[in-house]
C-alpha cells in the first residue's frame, strides 16, 4: 500500500547528486521519491497507546443523559463521571483497558512481547466538565474518535504537541543498519495485523531508549524473518527449479531437497525497508506511531529502526 506512485524524478535527482551513497547506482525502485503523509490533531488524540502499567480506573463514565436507553456517545452529548477531583472547566480524556480476545500469534514470540511491554488502551475521546452540583460530575464531549460506553476510564487530559509537516524524501530501500535505536511492531491499534499507510502502531522502544515524539522511525523486514511465517514460508519451501535448469539452486528453507545446483541462504539476502513511522506519543518502555508511508504492507513484528532525519 503505497502513498505515492513511484517516480522516476528519484533515479534523476540522485544520479546527479553528489550524495547518492557508495557502492550504489540509484534507480526509482531501490531509491523511489516518496511523499510523507502528516499526522493531523485527530491522528494524535485518536491514537492509542500501551503501558507499562495500568492507569488508575476510580474516575470512569458511569452513564448519559438517555441511560439506559443510551448506551454509546459521541460528540456534543452530555455524560456523567463517577470518581473524585472534577472541576468545572476542567478536560479529561477518556480511554479504554483493552483486551484481545484472538488469542493467535501473527509472529513467534508476540504473546510475550506484548506482556513485556504491558497493557494496550484505546484514546476515545475529549469532555470537559460543566456541572459538579451532584454526585456525579457532567460534562460534554468535545472530540469523539469513537462511542463511549459505561466503564471506560477518564484520566487527566494533556495537550498533545503538534507534529510538523514533512517534505518529500528520497527513500533509501535497501539501506543497511545503521546502529541506532531500533525495536519492533508490537501491536496495532484495533488489533489489525496488514498495516499501511495512515494506521497507528504501537512499538517496544520508548522515551528510556530516547524517543521522542516527532522522530521517524524505518520499517524493515529481513527475508529470514518470512520463513517464519506460516504462511510466508510456504513460498519458499515450494521448488524455484525450471525443468530447463541443469542445476537448480537449494534454497535454505528447503534443504532436505539437496540439489547440484548453488545453496542459496535467505539470511543473506539484503533487508528491504517498506517505509515509515512518525512517532506521536511516548512512554517510558513504548512508542505510538503512525506510518506516514507504505511501499509494501507492514506486519506485526516488523523491525523499527531510528531514520535521522
Amino acid at each position: 500500500m503505497a502513498c505515492l506512485a513511484v517516480s522516476g524524478y528519484a533515479q534523476q535527482t540522485l544520479t546527479a547528486d553528489a550524495t547518492a551513497p557508495d557502492r550504489t547506482q540509484p534507480t526509482n525502485v531501490s531509491f523511489p521519491q516518496v511523499r510523507i503523509a502528516t499526522p493531523n490533531a485527530v491522528d494524535v488524540a485518536c491514537a492509542g497507546f500501551i503501558s507499562n502499567h495500568l492507569l488508575p480506573n476510580s474516575n470512569f463514565v458511569a452513564g448519559g443523559l438517555q441511560t439506559p436507553n443510551t448506551t454509546k456517545y459521541a460528540n456534543n452529548e452530555i455524560i456523567y463521571l463517577a470518581g473524585s477531583g472534577y472541576e468545572v472547566g476542567q478536560r479529561y480524556e477518556i480511554v479504554r483497558e483493552l483486551r484481545d480476545p484472538n488469542r493467535y500469534e501473527l509472529f513467534t514470540g508476540q504473546a510475550a512481547m506484548r506482556k513485556s511491554v504491558a497493557q494496550p488502551y484505546s484514546e476515545l475521546g475529549r469532555v470537559r466538565v460543566i456541572d459538579t452540583r451532584s454526585k456525579r460530575a457532567i460534562a460534554q464531549i468535545e472530540l469523539s474518535c469513537e462511542p463511549i460506553n459505561p466503564g471506560d476510564f477518564a484520566i487527566k487530559y494533556e495537550e498533545k504537541p503538534v507534529i510538523p509537516p514533512h517534505d518529500p524524501m528520497v527513500f533509501d530501500r535497501f539501506m543497511p543498519a545503521n546502529g541506532k535505536t531500533s525495536g519492533r511492531i508490537v501491536l496495532a491499534k484495533d488489533f489489525d495485523g496488514e498495516l499501511g499507510t495512515g494506521m497507528k502502531v504501537y512499538m517496544n522502544v520508548g522515551s528510556n531508549q530516547g524517543v521522542k515524539i516527532g522522530d521517524y522511525f524505518r520499517v524493515f523486514r529481513p527475508y529470514e524473518d518470512d520463513l517464519h511465517n506460516s504462511v510466508d514460508s510456504l513460498s519458499f519451501k515450494a521448488s524455484t527449479a525450471e525443468d530447463t535448469q541443469k542445476h537448480p539452486p537449494s534454497i535454505e528453507a528447503n534443504m532436505l531437497t539437496h540439489s547440484s545446483g548453488p545453496s542459496i541462504h535467505v539470511r543473506d539476502l539484503p533487508r528491504r525497508a517498506m517505509g515509515e513511522i512518525v512517532i506521536v506519543n511516548t512512554t517510558p518502555t513504548s512508542s505510538t506511531g503512525m506510518i506516514v508511508f507504505a511501499l509494501e504492507d507492514m506486519h506485526l513484528g516488523d523491525g523499527v529502526e531510528l531514520d535521522p532525519q
